[in-house]
C-alpha cells in the first residue's frame, strides 16, 4: 500500500496528471511506509504501505465538481459485511425500518449499485457515503484516511487487479465504453467488498446514470448470515438480488442468490435494462427467461448467416457486414471462423458477466485474433465495424481483437 500527492479527474477534453494513490494495507506489512510513486504506473508492483498516522488528511480535492464533504476520522466501530441486497430501484424507508426490525440484523449501510461494460468485463460500481461506507471494510482500509479523502474528493477506488487492465498511464479509467462515459482517476487500489469492484462517491452517481440507494449492506454481526436469508428474501420481495457475501468472497459469489444486474446509462443501460439470472453450473448462467423473450433472437445476417444475438444489435451488425460485403471484403471474415454472439454465462474461470451475456457482442476469425495479440483481422473490417457503432477489442490495454461488442446505438436507414 503506498500513498501518491497527486489529483486530477479528466473528462473527454483534456487529461490531468496526477499521481497515483496505492493503498493495499490488507496484504502488506503493517508500520511500513513508502515514497510517492514518482508516476502513476498501474503496472508497477506495488510498494509497502504507509502506516495510519489518525492524523487530519491534507489530500487535496481532485474534482471539486464531483467532491462530497471530507468524511473526517473514522467514526463508529466496523461492522461485518454480511449480506448484500441489490434492487433495480431505490430502497424504500419503511422496507429499511422492517429490514432493520428483522432479528439477526446489527446494522445496515445504503449504497448505489449500477454495472459497467468495460472491455467485455461487466464490473458493479458502487457509489457511497465514504464516512458511512468504510465502517464496512477492513480495519486497515477503513482506517486509511487518505483513502476515503479522496473518494470524497472525486477519485475512484477499485481493486488493484481489475485496475492493472483498465486504467491508462495517468491513472484514469473511462466508465462504459462510449466516448462520452465519465473518466475518473484512481485515487486508491483498496481490496473492495465481495461482488463490488470499485467505489465511487454519491455526487457521480448522475453522471454515471446510477442510483445511490438500490443497494442495501447488512451486518448480522455474530449471527450466521445465512439463518436470516429466508426471512430477509421473504420480506424484500422476489425481485431482490440477496446475496451472502461470507459465500461469495469463497467463490466469487453466492450460487443460491438470484443475481440482478443494472447497467449504468449509455448504450448498455438502455439496451440491457434490469438483467436477472441465476447461475446454473459450469460457468453458465439462466437469464430470466422473460427478459430472454423480449431481447434474444435469432436472424439471417450477410456474410454469417444465422445468428442468434440481442434484437437491438441485428440492424447495425446487419449494415456493417453489408458494408463489408459491398466492399468487396467478405473474404476478410470467415463464416467458419464465427465464435457466437449470444452466450448466457460467464467469461471463463471468473465469475464476471461478458457483454456475450446479453447477446451484445460477437467474435469473428478467431484462430489468428487470439487475446494478447495485434490479430490479423483485415483493418478496413475493423474501421467498418467502428463505423457503425462497434468497440474492437483489438483497442483494450489486453486486446481480444476476434471482438467486437455494441458501443452505441445508431439509427440505420
Amino acid at each position: 500500500m503506498g500513498v501518491g500527492e497527486g489529483m486530477g479527474v479528466r473528462r473527454r477534453a483534456g487529461v490531468a496528471t496526477a499521481v497515483l494513490l496505492v493503498l493495499l494495507a490488507a496484504c502488506s506489512e503493517p508500520g511500513a511506509r513508502q515514497q510517492p510513486d514518482p508516476a502513476p504506473d498501474p503496472t508497477a508492483e506495488p510498494a509497502e504501505p504507509t502506516e495510519p498516522t489518525g492524523e487530519p488528511s491534507t489530500v487535496p480535492v481532485a474534482d471539486p465538481a464531483h467532491a462530497v464533504d471530507p468524511p473526517g476520522e473514522r467514526d463508529g466501530r466496523l461492522w461485518s459485511a454480511d449480506i448484500l441486497v441489490q434492487w433495480d430501484k431505490a430502497i424504500d424507508d419503511e422496507l429499511l425500518e422492517k429490514v432493520e426490525d428483522l432479528e439477526g440484523v446489527a446494522h445496515t449501510q445504503r449504497i448505489g449499485l449500477g454495472q459497467v461494460s468495460l472491455e467485455n468485463r461487466v464490473l458493479t460500481v458502487a457509489s457511497v457515503d465514504p464516512g458511512r461506507y468504510r465502517n464496512f471494510t477492513q480495519a486497515q482500509v477503513a482506517d486509511f484516511q487518505e483513502a476515503w479523502d479522496r473518494v470524497a474528493g472525486g477519485e475512484l477506488a477499485i481493486d488493484r487487479t481489475v485496475a492493472r487492465r483498465l486504467a491508462d498511464k495517468e491513472g484514469m479509467i473511462r466508465l462504459g465504453p462510449d466516448d462520452d462515459a465519465p473518466e475518473l482517476h484512481v485515487g486508491a487500489y483498496t481490496p473492495q467488498l465481495p461482488t463490488i469492484d470499485m467505489v465511487v462517491n454519491t455526487a457521480w452517481a448522475e453522471d454515471i446514470e446510477m442510483a445511490t440507494d438500490n443497494g442495501l449492506l447488512i451486518s448480522t454481526d455474530r449471527k450466521t448470515p445465512a439463518s436470516i436469508r429466508e426471512p430477509l428474501e421473504r420480506l424484500v420481495g422476489k425481485d431482490a438480488s440477496v446475496q451472502m457475501l461470507d459465500v461469495a468472497s469463497r467463490i466469487g459469489l453466492d450460487p443460491e442468490a438470484k443475481l440482478t444486474a443494472v447497467p449504468t446509462g449509455g448504450t448498455l443501460g438502455s439496451v440491457v435494462g434490469t438483467f436477472r439470472y441465476r447461475v446454473v453450473g459450469g460457468g453458465r448462467i439462466a437469464p430470466d427467461p422473460a427478459w430472454v423473450s423480449a431481447n434474444i433472437r435469432t436472424g439471417v445476417v450477410p456474410i454469417l448467416g444465422s445468428v442468434t444475438c440481442h434484437k437491438d444489435l441485428f440492424p447495425q451488425l446487419r449494415a456493417a457486414l453489408l458494408e463489408v460485403q459491398q466492399r468487396g471484403l467478405s473474404d476478410a471474415i470467415d463464416p467458419g471462423q464465427y465464435a457466437g454472439c449470444y452466450y448466457p454465462r460467464f467469461i471463463a474461470d471468473t465469475t464476471t458477466l461478458s457483454n456475450h451475456s446479453f447477446g451484445l457482442a460477437l467474435d469473428l476469425n478467431t484462430r489468428g485474433n487470439q487475446r494478447g495479440t495485434v490479430g490479423e483481422i483485415d483493418r478496413d473490417v475493423v474501421a467498418i465495424f467502428k463505423t457503425w457503432g462497434f468497440a474492437w477489442g483489438g483497442d483494450w490495454r489486453w486486446t481480444d481483437p476476434m471482438h467486437f461488442e455494441l458501443a452505441e446505438v445508431k439509427r440505420v436507414g
